[in-house]
């Protein structure tokens, strides 16, 4: 007898089967999150490269290229950002604690790898509370870190349906200092929410507002009419845990279980 379509490894890598791939990343994530008892969840994003305080003391004795040590020291900069992801994911943690006792409410939910996913990651874990990593499988940077917890974790093939998990279950985004995915990922979440796209609302989070000023100028899209003035009500500006906390607190409508 021959192979069932099931155990012919090569047709389920093949073009044919995609959309049963597909359906894979739809599926699984979802009977993870049922089974692990995740109502809802608030998404972290944020840079891999972001060092933790512990790795910048580590990293102060090596030997740098002057154009090398420029760049740690700005790196180092971003340090406290780490921190302040630790204490923010706690703060999240313990108000979803406190929402229900049955489900696992407003799980801090991150791309599972290094940096800011592994701060939020971190911060979730300590507070006791769940840790969900979305992790993707990348050539460089997409190590999983070590405080995700792997029942109620997924690694994804897919950019697209990562994304579409990120946001399925969301109640809200803290954006914390990043690169081209960090944006990538705010920016579809602020489309999704302007052209009322799945119904989605959640309140939107920059934190650390030095840094997005310095980055975006989202007033010169309003003055060229490329946005609506209202547009830029869909983005909160943070600069501590606490302000977080309050913002979500304000802005997530609580449902019930």
């Amino acid at each position: 007898m021959g192979r069932t379509s099931l155990e012919h490894d090569e047709f389920l890598r093949s073009v044919d089967a995609f959309h049963l791939r597909v359906l894979a990343e739809i599926d699984y994530p979802q009977s993870i999150f049922r089974d692990g008892k995740i109502k809802d969840t608030i998404c972290i994003f944020g840079s891999a490269r972001i060092l933790s305080p512990e790795e910048c003391k580590s990293m102060e004795n090596e030997k740098r290229s002057e154009k090398e040590e420029a760049i740690f020291q700005k790196r180092k900069e971003l340090s406290s950002y780490y921190k302040d992801a630790v204490e923010t994911a706690k703060l999240i943690t313990n108000w979803g604690k406190e929402i229900s006792k049955e489900y696992h409410r407003m799980a801090v939910c991150t791309g599972g790898g290094p940096g800011i996913m592994e701060a939020a990651n971190r911060g979730a874990k300590e507070a006791g509370g769940p840790s969900l990593g979305l992790n993707i499988r990348l050539p460089f940077e997409q190590s999983v870190n070590p405080y995700v917890d792997p029942n109620i974790s997924v690694e994804f093939h897919y950019f697209f349906m990562r994304k579409l998990w990120f946001l399925r279950l969301s109640k809200g985004v803290v954006a914390f200092p990043g690169g081209f995915g960090t944006v990538d990922e705010l920016f579809e979440t602020l489309t999704l929410i302007q052209t009322g796209r799945n119904n989605l609302k959640i309140p939107v989070i920059l934190y650390g507002s030095k840094f997005w000023n310095s980055i975006f100028h989202l007033d010169t899209m309003k003055e060229y009419g490329l946005i609506d003035p209202s547009d830029l009500d869909l983005i909160t500006y943070c600069d501590s845990p606490s302000e977080v906390l309050d913002v979500l607190k304000k802005k997530v409508p609580l449902d019930a279980d």
